[in-house]
């Protein structure tokens, strides 16, 4: 197959969606399949990539860390006819997302799509949420998807707000895989030396961009606690955002200075280091369709504690894999009972069964599988439409 896939976010841009749409990417060319991507411009990127086709585009006014194309939808279908695609897969319902769209109409090929977002949980960088409502985001998500052919909902709970907004098209929960590889303990850097720590501290780890919908202040409100009853315990923020400012007086003003490190953001390649290095991963966001880090966390055999959701209750099923928390009042007590209950034999089997279910490998077949269904509802859809009428 000849798949295009059209995204506002790529590398060397640090997103979920960047890093799940490298990871379709490579998946499928294992599979033997052509893989593109269209997506915006980036200053940072490499001059020549292989397969990968920009288009024009200045930054969001009000997230300048992404990017909205502004001008070539003509080149890139002359570009798509020329490659001669079977099939276009969109990830976003903006910029690049319609371009897409507009593509597999005129080249006459299905059309699915991957809804990605919570958008409703980041409406406060819009005009602080004065501009756009969840009334719009509606309006918006019903206008995208009327025309493809299947929807890709990374949990359950995108499934659920589609059908909040009355969107019933074909739909597969597929959550997006990790390359084990990238995340299996193999030659270490010593991170915590890095940092200062001995073998013994107890290490939790949050890992995310520095914004609102992370909720990562729970976590270091969680702190006084948590250096009362462990008084090594270090906390290790990496990520950057537009709220770094905000949690480093936060950590000041709770006078735990001394129990928390802002180490930056770090390349994907690193992650799977700092990942080992913790003792358990932790997550108090509610913004999360899927939640990659959860996956990366367990993949590199990390505990986890994550924002109590059906997702995050079916993938944390076992003890040895971490648990959930309800509310942000009883996160520092959910970070007592794992990091105090000591880690047993994992279950083998229970791991491998998981691991499985979030990896790359898993996650490339289903969307391949996905991709052959949609191209047949497509062609008999098309048959129907061109079907004698009976008198």
């Amino acid at each position: 197959m000849k798949i295009g896939i059209f995204t506002d976010t790529y590398f060397p841009q640090v997103s979920g969606v960047a890093t799940s749409v490298k990871t379709l990417k490579e998946e499928l060319e294992r599979r033997g399949h052509q893989v593109y991507i269209f997506t915006t411009s980036d200053p940072k990127a490499d001059e020549y990539e292989e397969n990968i086709y920009r288009l024009p585009s200045i930054p969001l006014i009000s997230f300048k860390e992404r990017r909205v194309a502004f001008r070539g939808l003509v080149p890139t279908i002359q570009k798509a006819k020329k490659l001669k695609l079977d099939i276009v897969h969109t990830q976003t319902e903006f910029g690049v997302g319609w371009v897409g769209k507009f593509v597999a109409y005129n080249l006459k090929i299905p059309c699915v799509h991957t809804y990605h977002t919570m958008y409703e949980d980041y409406l406060h960088y819009i005009a602080k949420g004065k501009l756009l409502k969840p009334t719009h985001v509606r309006m918006i998500t019903r206008a995208f998807c009327s025309r493809v052919v299947g929807v890709i909902a990374p949990s359950n709970r995108v499934v659920e707000q589609l059908e909040k907004y009355d969107i019933y098209k074909p739909t597969a929960i597929i959550p997006t895989g990790v390359n084990l590889n990238e995340f299996k303990p193999s030659e270490q850097r010593h991170i915590r030396q890095e940092l200062g720590l001995s073998e013994e501290q107890p290490v939790i780890l949050s890992l995310s961009r520095l914004s609102q919908e992370k909720n990562i202040e729970a976590i270091i409100q969680a702190m006084p606690i948590l250096v009362r009853e462990k008084p090594d315990l270090i906390l290790v923020v990496v990520g950057e955002g537009p709220q770094r400012a905000v949690l480093e007086n936060l950590v000041d003003q709770l006078d735990v200075t001394q129990s928390v490190i802002f180490v930056g953001e770090k390349k994907n390649e690193e992650v799977g280091h700092y990942y080992r290095m913790a003792d358990l991963f932790v997550s108090a966001s509610e913004s999360e369709s899927q939640g990659l880090t959860y996956i990366e966390a367990l993949a590199s055999h990390t505990r986890c504690l994550a924002k109590e959701s059906p997702y995050t209750k079916s993938l944390l099923s076992d003890p040895s894999l971490g648990t959930t928390f309800k509310t942000d009042d009883v996160l520092a007590a959910g970070v007592l009972e794992v990091l105090n209950t000591p880690i047993g034999e994992t279950d083998e089997q229970i791991l491998n069964e998981v691991l499985y279910q979030i990896s790359s490998t898993c996650f490339g077949a289903k969307v391949e599988e996905f991709y052959y269904k949609s191209i047949e509802r497509y062609e008999l859809n098309k048959k129907d439409k061109i079907k004698p009428i009976k008198r």
